[in-house]
């Protein structure tokens, strides 16, 4: 009897055992949601300031390719010298070939002033009259952040001189050289 009693404990002891093992107790999860919310809080503002560097190094690279639209704006059209619009910069390709009002120079999205978290511009220009027509002589391309500290930093601007600065406040006051 002695051996039976024995085995109905080891048996019970097995099962309780077993139920033990079936979950996880409020403690262990409670352990594992703290554990994960720190991890979020180390991984979340690293993401931020990822996302901020890749807007701005897009916004650089837009300002290089609204550059370099200019010089071929300026080939293409010598009597409108360079665009004072970035909707004259764009242009879609199925509404037929370019044209001085639609070169198709850069992408649409580019074209309509907003791409990766700014907001771009074509500003500055001077024009003189030669012919009755008016020529562009030079521009300034502006790029700032949609929001300051959440989609950018710093704006940047370049001219037809191709020397792209920026702001570190995040206007148009673009004094110091991109490095």
């Amino acid at each position: 009897m002695k051996v039976q009693h024995q085995h109905s404990r080891e048996q019970d002891q097995k099962e309780l055992a077993k139920q033990r093992q079936d979950g996880f107790t409020l403690i262990e999860l409670l352990i594992v949601m703290s554990v994960m919310l720190i991890l979020m809080t180390l991984a979340v503002p690293q993401m931020l300031k990822l996302t901020k560097q890749a807007h701005e190094t897009s916004a650089i690279q837009s300002v290089r390719t609204i550059v370099q639209a200019q010089l071929q704006y300026n080939s293409m059209y010598p009597g409108n010298g360079f665009s004072c619009s970035l909707a004259q910069l764009g242009g879609d390709p199925k509404a037929g070939p370019p044209s001085a009002q639609a070169a198709q120079l850069v992408d649409v999205g580019l074209a309509s002033g907003n791409k990766a978290g700014y907001t771009f511009a074509i500003t500055n220009c001077n024009k003189v009259t030669v012919n009755n027509q008016d020529m562009y002589t030079s521009y300034e391309v502006t790029a700032v952040p949609n929001s300051v500290g959440k989609s950018g930093d710093r704006g940047f601007c370049s001219d037809e001189n191709n020397r792209i600065t920026f702001d570190p406040a995040g206007g148009t006051n673009c004094t110091q050289p991109i490095q």
